[in-house]
């Protein structure tokens, strides 16, 4: 049966190190079983349920899968990775998901887990920012009718600021560029054609934007994120977590 989801040795000589170790409880499965059993629902994005008998009972995988969530420990080993980056140049922008009709239904309402309504139906927007190699620094999730702008602040603040910012036209404003100067960095935003002040833009720089536009493409490869089933906005950036962890494996 094929394993081609699973974690390679090499992958996993990474990642094993950053995993929680001494928790309370019980002896936990074997981690590398449970990790490619999650792997395996986010690339197919089949049902739990559905889970081949080789990575052990689905319950578990999910209970993982869930419980780590919860304790922040997929954003944790993240936010180790991502640290990483020295790249001068950083990316941001943003991409639309559909949410699946099981999506519905958590405590506190759509809007409280990011589930809103565009021209697409019931959608969820995943804000990123990524370096000039393609790896994801941070992200910010919305419901779908969101503009791209307010969200932009939250995706600044980098321990190791970039020296330049590039986004496209939805992030074309004062306090956008305001906001990037006070980060340390330029901003290579180009204006939009109505705007009285034409700002001048780095186009050998603005060219480079097509890297987080590929991320986005790499990141929909996995059915589980291409499409939201996960009812809670944290499970949901979770499989995103779990994706930019192995992007980040692989660098």
């Amino acid at each position: 049966m094929s394993t081609r989801f699973d974690l390679d040795d090499q992958e996993w000589s990474l990642i094993e190190p950053l995993l929680p170790q001494g928790l309370r409880g019980a002896r936990r499965r074997d981690d590398r079983q449970v990790l490619n059993g999650i792997f395996y629902v986010l690339r197919t994005g089949c049902p739990w349920r559905d889970l081949p008998e080789r990575y052990g009972s689905y319950t578990t995988c999910y209970n993982r899968y869930n419980r780590w969530t919860k304790r922040g420990v997929w954003k944790n080993i993240f936010d180790q990775l991502a640290k990483k980056s020295k790249h001068s140049l950083h990316l941001i922008d943003s991409t639309i998901v559909r949410a699946h009709r099981s999506a519905s239904g958590a405590k506190g309402g759509e809007l409280e887990q990011c589930i809103g309504r565009s021209r697409g139906g019931r959608t969820t927007k995943l804000h990123a920012v990524v370096d000039g190699q393609g790896r994801p620094l941070k992200f910010v999730l919305t419901g779908g009718q969101a503009h791209d702008a307010p969200v932009l602040p939250e995706l600044l603040g980098h321990k190791k600021p970039p020296l330049a910012i590039c986004a496209d036209k939805a992030y074309d404003s004062r306090a956008i560029r305001q906001a990037i100067m006070d980060d340390g960095a330029l901003s290579v935003i180009p204006c939009r054609t109505t705007n009285k002040e034409q700002i001048p833009c780095d186009q050998r720089l603005y060219r480079e934007r097509n890297i987080v536009e590929r991320f986005f493409c790499r990141l929909k490869d996995m059915r589980h994120i291409a499409q939201r089933f996960d009812k809670h906005a944290d499970n949901f950036l979770s499989a995103v977590y779990l994706f930019s962890i192995r992007l980040w494996l692989n660098y």
